[in-house]
């Protein structure tokens, strides 16, 4: 588990994205690891700290190609 203080007016996705590299799935388990985090609004206060739980690998999409 990482720990990481919020920047001014940085809302919650953005600083998933900035530790993670990705929203999807891990904002939400974010908010469970964080009781009370979204109480605090859409723009975490500045320097707030925020516990960032081990995220688990981002699944490998199949692309589909045209024409095989």
């Amino acid at each position: 588990m990482a720990i990481l203080r919020a920047h001014q007016n940085e809302t919650l996705d953005a600083l998933c994205w900035r530790h993670y590299g990705r929203t999807a799935g891990v904002v939400e388990t974010v908010l469970e690891a964080n009781p009370g985090l979204a109480d605090l609004g859409p723009n975490l206060p500045q320097g707030h700290p925020v516990t960032l739980p081990e995220a688990a690998p981002q699944p490998e999409q199949q692309a589909v190609t045209l024409w095989d």
